[in-house]
């Protein structure tokens, strides 16, 4: 029997109600683990072990680097590894682990739940026992178990609040599918090398969303000193206007001055941004501009902190980022 390693973090699958709504429980969690689906011991033998244990709001880079290292020092001694985690920040983090641990060959599952674990019409039972199975099957992944799918990690975002369909992989296929047989892609990942673990992240980036009548005006309080990533969330494929009071183009000129980089992503969520399709990218592009391709927001965010915290030259920096480092492009 697979032996897998179950870290929590928090989140709603960890919640027990009371008067006051649902609320975090760090004590009786794993009790309640094994009352609730006692016939997770069929699938595995299975151990459980709380890394911190947050509202996915508040997880940010540090907890990112203590779960990598966790799951780093502990590597050799398990056959996988599952993440309970909340969903609201579940990709951020699933995508910031897949550059931070580079090369796993092993099964690293991230789940939840869209109700606590507690709650009777809880959809935390089915996608617990999924990803434990998933964490014991030939999946060198860092992916989302969630509503019988399973997602790699850095091509999902999270679509839905109120649904148990809450993940999407807008443009990469799931990686498996669970019925009563679970069905494996093709399109799983092949390790090229060994794991390594380096979760150095720089947070040192903005993002700023486009929408018709932002004024450019408006962007000159950013100090760009204290910036060195600027992602733009676009219309279509990398478009953004370039006239009269909301042109864009002076602000992209002061970040190439300032030497911070520009990154290019799409409102959109499928298909992927392509700058020399219309005349605003092509402009965009003569100023250094990025594209983020057709990776999702939380993978561009993630690699640029990953990316900045391995402190790169501008051009070395460049280059990464326009590589394929762990399936995100």
């Amino acid at each position: 029997m697979k032996k897998i390693l179950l870290l929590q973090t928090g989140g709603t699958i960890a919640m027990q109600l009371n008067s006051n709504g649902p609320e975090l429980d760090s004590d009786r969690w794993s009790d309640l683990l094994y009352k609730e689906i006692p016939e997770l011991s069929q699938v595995a033998d299975l151990e459980a072990e709380k890394v911190f244990f947050e509202d996915s709001s508040d997880v940010n880079r540090s907890h990112w680097k203590l779960l990598a290292e966790s799951i780093y020092q502990r590597y050799e001694n398990y056959d996988g590894f599952v993440i309970l985690h909340g969903t609201d920040t579940m990709a951020y983090t699933a995508s910031a682990l897949s550059f931070a641990l580079l090369n796993s060959n092993k099964p690293i599952i991230f789940t939840g739940s869209q109700v606590p674990m507690s709650k009777l019409r809880s959809d935390a039972r089915r996608n617990l026992v999924n990803a434990v199975e998933l964490a014991t099957q030939p999946i060198p992944e860092i992916a989302i178990c969630f509503n019988d799918h399973l997602f790699r990690g850095n091509r999902s975002t999270k679509m839905s609040i109120g649904d148990f369909d809450a993940f999407a992989s807008p443009n990469y296929p799931h990686l498996a599918e669970i019925g009563i047989d679970i069905k494996l892609s093709e399109n799983i990942l092949k390790p090229t090398g060994t794991l390594s673990c380096n979760p150095v992240f720089d947070d040192s980036i903005f993002v700023l969303k486009l929408h018709p009548n932002l004024k450019s005006e408006y962007l000159d309080c950013l100090d760009l000193g204290k910036i060195k990533v600027v992602i733009i969330e676009a219309f279509g494929s990398g478009n953004m206007p370039v006239k009269g009071d909301y042109n864009l183009l002076p602000f992209l000129d002061r970040c190439k001055n300032q030497g911070v980089h520009v990154i290019i992503t799409s409102q959109a969520a499928y298909d992927s941004v392509t700058l020399e399709q219309y005349s605003s990218g092509r402009e965009a592009k003569k100023r250094g501009a990025l594209s983020a391709g057709s990776m999702t927001m939380e993978a561009t965010i993630t690699k640029s902190m990953y990316l900045l915290g391995q402190n790169l030259d501008q051009e070395k920096f460049r280059n990464q980022f326009e590589k394929n480092l762990a399936g995100e492009r």
